[in-house]
């Protein structure tokens, strides 16, 4: 699901169905003080809160409130539609369990400790270069495969302990989870997970390795230039179309 520019400046906040899953429109309103402990939530109820599948943050929020989204088993998407949003704070994704997929704000500053913790349907991270820090046990318990990271943003206490790519580590593992592919040979590893990749930049890059086998090669920690594409919530490159212009060009005929 991709959220353009048009859309979001009509979305009002609430909840409703919104391309066929029970959306919730968020304005930044703080929803619960602690749902864990059964307190009354201050806008919906428990029963309502678990039958959302999608969160849209509305364009003006600056700061998603510490344990406001913990406990939504049924949210499986997180998509910050504009990109006010600066901070997460702590737990505010904590233990939402069927999380999947996540569309950070590109003036992201902060996560807090545990935001997506107990996550475990989360196998992708793309953090934006605007981001300062990322606290402790942010990403325990899930199951991340993909973690991309700027290399000057501080990293917490065991950030990704306990996941597929933790099990991985080669040395300190807050300067190796930033440096996977730093290495000139991951060239196209990073453009296919960087902010803004462009089916062109892809295709001459593709070209100058050799062809497509390049988007099939594995990295140190297993995962191929098309996985980070594919996993990118920032790109818009339509990979089968991005193969078969390469498959068209080595025929020679005009794309």
């Amino acid at each position: 699901m991709r959220i353009q520019t048009e859309e979001w400046r009509r979305f009002i906040p609430g909840v409703r169905m919104y391309k066929g899953k029970k959306t919730l429109f968020y304005n930044g309103e703080k929803l619960s003080e602690n749902i864990i402990i059964g307190r009354c939530p201050l806008i919906y109820d428990y029963k309502e809160q678990q039958s959302w599948e999608v969160i849209i943050v509305l364009p003006g929020v600056k700061v998603i409130p510490s344990c406001n989204f913990e406990y939504l088993a049924n949210v499986k998407m997180v998509i910050i539609a504009d990109n006010s949003v600066k901070r997460i704070e702590f737990d505010a994704f904590r233990f939402c369990k069927n999380l999947a997929f996540v569309k950070l704000s590109r003036n992201l500053e902060y996560i807090g400790e545990r935001a997506f913790q107990y996550c475990e349907s989360l196998t992708s991270m793309f953090i934006p270069p605007s981001c300062r820090e990322i606290s402790s046990w942010v990403f325990h318990f899930t199951k991340l495969i993909i973690l991309v990271v700027p290399p000057h943003t501080e990293l917490g206490i065991e950030v990704f302990f306990c996941t597929p790519l933790w099990r991985k580590r080669i040395g300190d593992e807050n300067a190796w989870v930033k440096s996977i592919n730093d290495n000139d040979l991951y060239r196209l590893y990073r453009l296919c997970s960087s902010m803004d990749p462009s089916e062109d930049e892809i295709y001459q890059m593709i070209c100058e390795q050799g062809g497509l086998h390049a988007l099939v090669q594995k990295n140190s920690v297993g995962i191929t230039p098309s996985e980070y594409l594919a996993a990118n919530p920032y790109a818009d490159v339509d990979e089968m179309k991005l193969v078969k212009r390469i498959l068209l060009e080595n025929m020679g005929e005009i794309v």
